[in-house]
């Protein structure tokens, strides 16, 4: 009831958009990952983790100041402090823009929502502050690598920070086929309960497992059990928040360990293989001890640490580029030396070697070097894109001229996800890293394929779409763009087709050149787009039959060479690929690149507004302050992005009959170009 209770309440509150690392980032704090952070840090919070890689706390209540870390920050009350430091190297923050900012003022708690609009967990006593990006990246990274993916990411979001702590509305879940790997810190200690570990180490992974890890593995569990352990448990860790792109995605290296695991190369009865939700971010030294900290509260007391952990190398341009942005002794160093280990232990290990005589991995003997062969990341990569087949009994000096792999370097079904991965990285679609698939509600007869966030969702239409024009009687494929009708039926008003329901940021839109014009993510570089400026407070669609033609000029512009857009500004929700009927109310010009963008405003006909709201004025006066955040949103939306203001002819809307005429005239120009066929070649999905 109570979780019923604050999910009703979430549909209440103003709302906040999350990127996918700010979801990853969620259910880090929401399932304990982070603790004592029950939120994403408030201002005195963030100052503690970026000067002193740790947190004052007093859990107890002995100094009065038990929950002062949950308060807005108080910059003078310094005189007590609590007695207890804990671990907390790294910023947990979320970023929001100056018009989430504006929407969330004087708040008491905020809603925070996937792209999808899914609310997600409420965040209470929001406190804001400016996002000082330079601070944070100096402190937290301490190094100068503008190009540099994470810090790309701080210094490309919101310039405001929200904290506050936050209750989550359900477990975070993200349908990408993984979600049986991802357990709570309490489902993760009763898995260690139920196997009747006497101790856990955790072996963070974020590549492939070959022999070589599995060595290092086992030789860890054989050192505990020298120590006297008797059930010394593995928690194979991958990592699954966000990554850079050129790491492999998470869902190849899932499926990789579960093959290692099943096939034997690592014990099933004494492994748990549980994603670690935590982004990476590359701060090295910082990070590790972020990653031993969370470890330890998901139950391990040994941590086994690598060379360079949690480090890349230089991504900026220049003579430093390549090399690595941290020396790789100094992870290993830090962590055991940093503040609030407890008594977690961490086990170092040597470079292994694969050695031809008896196929196994191991440190190489000095006695016998030449038996030993070093296979690299790179090799091992370039081996996968060749198909390599195992090596035959004796092992050839160059692999990748015999395109072979040595036998037992890693097991088959492990090395035959690597060859699918590496051979059909393009053309296949991968899970780079927890992303969100649950996509926002579909019309009942809009059709979903492929998965939401990625490029292959699509969105087609079936033959009991509402409002079909009669041409599209026969039609075989139903084109939300061609075949519903502008026209509402009786002559009420006009039709659009919801492409971003209100309350999402994924920029969906029909596609013009691909069959049946369906509707799918816009895309840039290959990746999905989504608006970062903050929720949209509307729907947004188009109207079916229009084009806005290039060869048209209004003054010194042109048409855009899309159908019109059409924003719908009533208090419902609607789905992607809902037929709405509207009223039009005005229409707003937006300028861009020499193109003339025409925004129609309208109202739902079933809006309980929609008979008092015949025009803006009507509008102004029964939904203030709709108009002017319009405007706002219109000129500034891409400013997040890193682009410049958005120009408008007007910030005052053309009147409705004014922008009827521009619709007429779009339709006009949609007839020669899907009717009579009087268009040049345009490259469109044409009936």
């Amino acid at each position: 009831e109570a979780l019923l209770a604050l999910r009703d309440e979430a549909r209440t509150l103003p709302g906040v958009p999350l990127r996918d690392v700010d979801v990853n980032w969620l259910q880090v704090i929401g399932e304990g990952w982070a603790s004592p952070l029950r939120g994403f840090m408030r201002e005195g919070a963030l100052m503690q983790a970026l000067h002193f890689n740790s947190l004052m706390v007093d859990p107890h209540n002995f100094t009065g100041m038990a929950g002062y870390l949950e308060r807005q920050t108080d910059w003078l009350h310094t005189a007590v402090q609590p007695p207890t430091r804990v671990s907390m190297p790294i910023p947990i923050t979320l970023p929001i823009s100056e018009f989430t900012r504006r929407q969330i003022a004087g708040a008491a708690a905020v809603t925070l929502y996937s792209s999808a609009g899914k609310p997600l967990a409420v965040l209470r006593r929001p406190e804001v502050y400016a996002h000082r990006k330079e601070e944070i990246i100096a402190r937290c990274f301490g190094a100068i690598d503008p190009a540099h993916p994470y810090i790309g990411l701080i210094a490309s979001a919101g310039d405001w920070l929200l904290g506050g702590e936050v209750q989550l509305l359900g477990k975070i879940a993200y349908g990408d086929g993984l979600d049986q790997f991802r357990l709570t810190v309490n489902e993760l200690r009763a898995e260690f309960a139920r196997r009747k570990a006497d101790t856990v180490f955790a072996f963070q992974t974020r590549n492939p497992t070959h022999a070589g890890h599995a060595f290092l593995m086992r030789d860890a569990q054989r050192q505990l059990k020298k120590r006297g352990y008797k059930n010394p448990v593995l928690w194979l860790s991958p990592l699954g928040g966000w990554t850079k792109d050129s790491d492999v995605p998470l869902d190849v290296r899932v499926q990789q360990h579960d093959a290692v695991i099943n096939e034997g190369m690592l014990d099933a009865e004494s492994t748990v293989m549980a994603i670690w939700p935590a982004p990476m971010i590359y701060a090295g030294p910082t990070e590790v001890q972020f990653h031993a900290k969370s470890r330890r509260i998901g139950g391990a007391s040994f941590f086994v640490v690598g060379r360079d952990p949690a480090g890349m190398p230089r991504s900026t341009a220049g003579p430093l580029k390549g090399e690595d942005l941290y020396n790789g002794d100094h992870g290993r160093y830090v962590l055991s030396y940093s503040p609030g280990v407890g008594s977690m232990e961490f086990i170092s290990f040597q470079q292994v070697y694969y050695d031809k005589r008896d196929h196994t991995m191991k440190p190489k003997e000095k006695a016998r070097a030449d038996d030993f062969i070093s296979i690299s990341g790179t090799k091992m990569r370039t081996l996968a894109a060749l198909g390599a087949v195992p090596c035959p009994a004796e092992i050839p000096k160059d692999l990748l001229a015999a395109k072979c792999i040595p036998p037992g370097f890693m097991v088959e079904g492990g090395w035959a996800k690597m060859v699918d991965y590496y051979q059909n990285k393009e053309t296949k679609e991968w899970v780079p890293y927890s992303t969100m698939h649950e996509p926002p509600a579909l019309a009942p007869y809009a059709k979903a394929s492929g998965k939401f966030n990625a490029l292959s969702f699509a969105v087609s239409f079936d033959r009991s779409t509402p409002g079909l024009a009669p041409e599209a009687a026969s039609t075989p494929v139903v084109s939300p763009w061609h075949h519903v009708a502008l026209g509402a039926p009786g002559g009420h008003g006009y039709q659009m087709v919801v492409e971003i329901p209100k309350g999402t940021t994924s920029k969906l839109e029909v596609q013009k050149g691909v069959a049946g014009n369906p509707i799918k993510h816009d895309s840039k570089k290959g990746k999905v787009r989504e608006y970062t400026y903050g929720l949209t407070f509307f729907n947004y669609g188009l109207l079916p039959q229009t084009w806005e033609d290039p060869a048209h000029r209004s003054g010194n512009h042109t048409g855009d060479n899309d159908p019109l857009d059409i924003i719908e500004l009533g208090g419902a929700k609607r789905r992607v690929g809902e037929v709405v009927p509207v009223k039009v109310l005005g229409n707003l010009k937006l300028i861009d690149q020499g193109e003339l963008d025409h925004k129609i405003l309208a109202l739902a006909l079933d809006d309980p507004k929609a008979g008092a709201v015949n025009s803006v004025a009507d509008l102004e006066r029964e939904m203030p302050g709709v108009l002017p955040a319009l405007v706002d949103w219109l000129k500034m939306y891409k400013t997040t992005d890193g682009k410049e203001v958005n120009v408008l002819a007007s910030d005052v809307p053309d009147s409705a009959d004014e922008a009827k005429a521009v619709i007429t005239q779009c339709n006009d120009a949609w007839k020669k170009l899907a009717v009579t066929k009087a268009v040049p070649y345009t490259g469109f999905w044409l009936p």
